[in-house]
């Protein structure tokens, strides 16, 4: 495993994240393709064997059992001060905003049954998981400055937002005196690049790692046209990312399954070693064991220049979907759906 700073940070991360997405209790959450504690343990404990210290969940994950199964694993199997552990929050809801809960206590709130979640004492990077249009911003980057100074987090990241919103916000942090976002979460890889913007232009003049979720499609990049699997199947929210784009996408993921062939490894391996020529470190989910091995070797992987540009060729600009697609003003209809399944007290 390779390693890097994340950001303007002294987190030495593993250059794949274990997304923790696909862990939880999938009776209490949004999706039906999550695993159980058991299989949890042991996709996190094959993940450290491999050299992976980088794990990336967030409260909303199946009502906050994605962060509970991943606490218990790796007080089990590593060193708490080994290991660098990622949670998200997520906006006020409307109920909170009616009852007069303030931004700042309302992330104070929210890390805290985090981390009883996780049973940790601090989280090393905490992640503003989708703007709040409803609160104020200097509420938001203060709420998140206070749990720093308290020794509750390390660092700050953000996540789902454009990139004129994170640097308005770490614009403010500089003129406040404010912990400023290290990190960004955002929807990227062969399939959508429309991080290449400005966002990925943004990140490497102010040195902001890059760790982006959907690495490999849900699955599409990793996968021949025809293949399935239960995610393929079941993901909704995955089929509203990438249905749409079907036709155009499969061009790419054919040239990816060439390129796999020709060198004798995954399709996997291609997708991630073309991704990590990007980023700091893509989020990778795993609900098997070899999701893990694959993600792994791609970090060792190297595409030649005329490798990254023929896999780039026939990218063709595609419309903002998913969160970032509902980003704008009165939140999303996840961010809804979210707050309905949240775990108590949170709402």
């Amino acid at each position: 495993m390779k390693y890097a700073k994340l950001g303007n940070s002294d987190l030495n991360v593993s250059r794949i994240c274990l997304g923790c997405m696909g862990f939880g209790n999938a009776a209490t959450g949004q999706h039906s393709w999550t695993v159980a504690e058991g299989a949890t343990r042991e996709i996190v404990k094959h993940a450290l064997e491999l050299g992976v210290n980088f794990f990336d969940t967030a409260i909303a994950y199946q009502n906050g059992t994605s962060e509970e199964f991943l606490g218990r694993a790796l007080k089990d199997y590593a060193k708490r001060d080994e290991v660098v552990v990622a949670t998200k929050f997520l906006p006020r809801s409307q109920q909170e905003r009616e009852a007069g809960i303030s931004g700042q206590e309302h992330i104070r709130r929210q890390l805290e049954l985090s981390l009883q979640h996780l049973g940790m004492d601090y989280v090393d990077l905490y992640i503003y998981h989708m703007w709040d249009y409803n609160t104020p911003l200097y509420d938001v980057l203060d709420g998140m400055n206070q749990m720093v100074k308290e020794g509750k987090v390390r660092y700050i990241g953000i996540a789902n937002c454009y990139a004129y919103q994170l640097a308005k916000a770490n614009a403010m942090a500089e003129k406040e005196g404010f912990a400023k976002f290290v990190s960004v979460q955002n929807h990227y890889n062969l399939l959508f690049r429309e991080e290449e913007r400005e966002m990925a232009k943004l990140c490497a003049e102010d040195n902001i790692a890059m760790t982006p979720y959907s690495a490999l499609a849900s699955g599409r990049l990793s996968r021949r046209p025809g293949e399935t699997s239960k995610r393929l199947q079941e993901d909704s929210y995955a089929k509203l990312k990438y249905d749409g784009t079907a036709e155009s996408d499969e061009k790419i993921i054919l040239r990816v399954a060439e390129l796999a062939d020709r060198y004798g490894v995954t399709m996997t391996e291609i997708s991630l070693a073309w991704l990590l020529t990007k980023v700091t470190a893509p989020v990778a989910g795993a609900t098997k064991l070899h999701h893990i091995d694959g993600a792994v070797k791609a970090a060792e992987f190297e595409l030649s220049e005329e490798d990254i540009a023929y896999l780039e060729e026939l990218y063709v600009p595609h419309k903002l979907v998913g969160v970032m697609a509902q980003n704008t003003k009165g939140g999303s209809q996840k961010e809804q759906v979210w707050m309905k399944n949240a775990p108590k007290g949170m709402q």
